[in-house]
């Protein structure tokens, strides 16, 4: 019978830490592309049952997108969960070694469950998403920032920068909608989301790059994914108010915008968040809760491939 092999890997600016269990194998290499190949090509012939690794804010793109080449069971795995796992099981010490160990441990104690990883196209999609996302924050920071400037000099100085600013932001947005528009899977996908009222183009194309998974799991699990699925606070006689935590917030953020305009454009989404105020519930907690039944309806018109329809009753 062959032995299961799991492996973590930590990553940091300028290496690459990697742990294997239950060997115990440990080692490091640069985190630049040749070391990376060598990395993957040992790793395919382990055949490893799983392969772990935190996000990292983007210096594990070029590790992932190697990995997503070979197939190798390969997840993604937010840090909090590996801290509070190290925390657990009595690792309070860390280092970039430490780390590899206790994430191969994670693996091979908690085996999270693997999917397909984004290919090349993908993360560049994400990254122009991301770039927007970024000049569209440095754009209203500037714009505060003039609302309480006085001096003249600086007001023209902080005018240009917005000035500038927007026509990157521009630019970048016409990139997006290229690349949309030069893959006809993309496009078909994001055109199928724009029928829902509520969903316009950033909705659809932050969906599309950072929430593949939609279509692909059921009501319960994609909510979670998202991190808008209650969470129970419960402990003897008392019952603690239901919260949402974790899950992905640059998409619950876009779709929290997303859920502000179907409650006044999208008769179910509206009745349903005017039916939750009527019975008490603060505007916030109405909110969320359109977030998660617009997300609901998503999700079962990618899963069926069927546009918006006004009487759509989604399943699980």
């Amino acid at each position: 019978m062959t032995q299961a092999v799991f492996v973590g890997i930590d990553i940091s600016k300028a290496h690459l830490d990697v742990a294997i269990r239950p060997s115990g194998e440990r080692h490091r290499v640069a985190n630049e592309e040749t070391a990376i190949r060598s990395l993957v090509l040992s790793l395919v012939e382990r055949s490893p049952t799983l392969v772990v690794l935190e996000a990292t804010g983007g210096l594990e793109t070029t590790l992932v997108m190697a990995l997503a080449a070979t197939r190798l069971p390969v997840v993604v795995i937010n840090p909090g969960r590996v801290r509070h796992f190290a925390r657990a099981v009595g690792k309070l010490a860390k280092t970039d070694r430490i780390d590899a160990a206790v994430i191969a441990q994670f693996a091979e104690t908690v085996r999270p469950p693997s999917r397909s990883l984004p290919d090349a196209r993908t993360h560049e999609l994400a990254a122009l998403l991301t770039r927007r996302r970024q000049l569209s924050e440095m754009i209203t920071a500037e714009g505060n920032r003039l609302g309480s400037c006085r001096l003249a000099t600086v007001r023209q100085n902080i005018e240009a920068s917005i000035r500038w600013l927007k026509q990157q932001l521009k630019q970048i947005s016409a990139k997006l909608d290229d690349a949309v528009d030069e893959n006809s899977c993309w496009r078909e996908h994001v055109q199928l989301l724009r029928t829902v009222p509520g969903v316009g183009p950033v909705v659809a194309t932050t969906l599309l790059a950072e929430l593949p998974e939609l279509g692909q799991l059921d009501r319960k699990r994609i909510a979670a994914l998202v991190g808008v699925a209650p969470v129970n606070r419960d402990s003897g006689v008392l019952r603690g108010r239901r919260v949402v935590s974790g899950g992905r917030a640059s998409v619950r953020t876009t779709l929290y915008m997303a859920a502000i305009v179907a409650a006044r454009r999208n008769h179910i989404v509206r009745a349903f968040y005017q039916r939750l105020l009527a019975i008490g519930k603060p505007k916030k907690v109405a909110l969320t809760a359109c977030i998660h039944k617009l997300l609901t309806i998503l999700n079962a018109m990618v899963r069926s491939n069927t546009p918006w329809q006004a009487n759509l009753e989604p399943s699980a």
